[in-house]
């Protein structure tokens, strides 16, 4: 069987056939660069999702040092708190060494019928020491240095100031 076709039908089938084969290569190539793209996206998610595994790591890794640079911090502050009060503890110590080195020019000599019994850094701590060997806790009179004494047999308990060393 012959088919007869004119030749405008061949020209319009044979132009026909071209811009098929021009919309098919042009498909072709429009594929490919989308497939092209397809692997570039994939491989760029791949790059993503490393980057946000090893960015989880690092904040995991950031969390625990700051948790623990936290705890070391609470443990400096408590430190700190406890230096200060050691601090304020010396400061007390030592304005108090400092005002007894500066009474220290003189000490309480406790007497017991005219004998030397002990020696004491106050007066309050003579007449202590002293009531607790029984003296009562009143009737006691104050001696001015360079005044006469009365005579020993007289008092019971006495204390007298005496200077210290070289002191005057």
């Amino acid at each position: 069987m012959i088919a007869i076709v004119r030749t405008r039908t061949l020209h319009a089938l044979r132009d026909s056939l071209t811009e098929a084969e021009t919309a098919t290569a042009a498909a072709r190539a429009e594929a490919e660069q989308h497939r092209k793209e397809g692997e570039i996206t994939a491989d760029s998610a791949i790059r993503a999702e490393i980057a946000l595994e090893e960015l989880r790591a690092t904040l995991a890794r950031t969390i625990a040092d700051a948790a623990r640079l936290e705890g070391e911090l609470e443990t400096l502050r408590a430190q700190s708190l406890l230096d200060t009060e050691d601090r304020q503890a010396l400061r007390t110590l030592l304005r108090t060494t400092r005002k007894q080195n500066s009474r220290a020019d003189r000490v309480y000599v406790l007497f017991h019928h005219g004998q030397l019994h002990s020696v004491h850094a106050t007066p309050e701590a003579a007449e202590i020491a002293a009531e607790a060997e029984g003296a009562p806790r009143d009737g006691w009179t104050a001696h001015t240095p360079g005044a006469a004494l009365p005579p020993a047999c007289e008092v019971l308990w006495r204390v007298q100031p005496l200077p210290l060393g070289g002191v005057r």
